[in-house]
């Protein structure tokens, strides 16, 4: 099989699904933007051949990359970057060069927010109410109609929670307009509830082969927006109601051989209309893996590699080289800002848990505004003890 595989080298724990793949037997094509002689040397030793770009942003050079790897290698069977910023271009790759997988008009409803609505409402998931944005006294009045304050405004196409805002008043929508914007907004109502995720593994009937369930802070847009330190954890085990939701989700949409992301809400507070308190409500479907080093932090909780889970369907349709029965633990991941002080010294927390800490790093800058400036990353059997190390992460020095 010749897989190309778009950015091996960013995010950084990417290239594992390029080294899980080789070791399948599978030519691994890496096209990125980063110099050959700049890449690390397991970057390297993960591909087969290395294309560089000046810009992934430029879809003619990355386009000339593709037939290069064509005229070489024959024809190409499988192109991802698992990556969402360029889901719209992978797809357009594949349509492109007929290559298998998701092409535009598939990925177009799985990247809109707006198309997204229509597959948890086949699925029988409840949604939020929106619009687009269209001008200021037309969204007005559909607040005063229809929603009521607060709202929530966000591009139809974007990256997590980037750009995302709460409108708590007039006066702030008044303010987002004159501060402008370029791209479709869609604006829905807020809902008050934790978010909690169904994430896993699809073969190509879109059965699911390995899953897992993450607990996020209630507002991801405020961790964002106000530069909040970041806690969250993997689950033990997927609450059945998440499992069985997600896996309609999941048929909705038809999705193949993908690592998915699912966001929901759990509501906290009873919404007309959504549900009660603890009843699920769709959020957001992303079809790629879960941001940062979250697989990672799932394989330390599940004590699997879903790197290798992922090779296996993309090379098999079943899982081969992976055991799915060993021990299961809560795995955290809790970050910090340069900007505050705080209680604990790193060297303190490291010391404590020396035994359970699995990683400790400082967090890129592209990622940063979302996933913090240094994070833990740590595995308990105990929840009682993983909210303790949580505690020592983020306690403020109050001096």
């Amino acid at each position: 099989m010749n897989f190309i595989f778009i950015s091996p080298a960013f995010p950084e724990n990417y290239y594992h699904f390029c080294e899980a793949l080789l070791k399948n037997g599978e030519n691994v094509l890496g096209i990125g933007d980063t110099p050959y002689n700049e890449l690390k040397d397991e970057v390297k030793n993960s591909l087969t051949e290395y294309y560089k770009v000046n810009s992934l942003e430029s879809y003619d050079e990355v386009y000339r990359a593709v037939a290069f790897f064509s005229f070489k290698y024959g024809k190409i069977d499988r192109l991802e970057s698992n990556n969402e910023y360029w889901l719209r271009q992978d797809a357009k790759l594949r349509t492109d060069f007929n290559i298998d997988g998701a092409k535009i008009s598939d990925v177009e409803a799985f990247t809109s927010k707006s198309h997204m609505k229509d597959f948890y409402i086949k699925a029988k998931v409840p949604v939020a109410r929106y619009k687009f944005l269209t001008n200021l006294e037309d969204d007005i009045k559909y607040i005063e109609d229809v929603l009521e304050y607060p709202v929530v405004v966000k591009p139809d196409v974007g990256v997590g929670a980037s750009a995302t805002y709460k409108i708590t008043s007039r006066k702030d929508l008044e303010n987002f307009y004159k501060r402008g914007f370029n791209v479709p907004y869609i604006m829905e109502e807020y809902i008050e509830g934790d978010i909690t995720s169904f994430d896993g593994i699809v073969d190509e009937n879109s059965n699911v082969v390995f899953s897992d369930n993450e607990v996020f802070p209630p507002s991801i847009m405020d961790i964002v927006n106000e530069n909040l330190e970041l806690a969250y954890y993997v689950n033990k085990e997927v609450p059945k109601n998440i499992y069985n939701i997600g896996q309609k989700v999941l048929k909705a949409f038809k999705i193949k051989s993908r690592y998915f992301h699912l966001e929901f809400f759990k509501l906290t507070k009873e919404k007309k209309g959504l549900g009660k308190i603890g009843d699920i409500v769709a959020l957001e479907v992303n079809m790629r893996p879960p941001g940062g080093y979250t697989p990672d932090m799932i394989n330390f909780a599940q004590s699997v590699n879903t790197y290798q889970i992922y090779a296996d369907i993309i090379s098999y349709n079943e899982i081969r080289n992976v055991k799915l029965d060993y021990p299961k633990y809560y795995c955290m991941y809790a970050s910090r800002r340069d900007q505050y002080n705080y209680l604990y010294k790193s060297d303190e927390i490291l010391n404590k848990y020396k035994d359970k800490i699995t990683m400790h790093k400082r967090m890129s800058d592209a990622l940063a505004s979302a996933m913090g400036n240094e994070f833990f990353i740590a595995k308990f059997e105990s929840f009682d003890e993983m909210q303790e190390f949580k505690e020592m992460v983020l306690t403020k020095n109050k001096f």
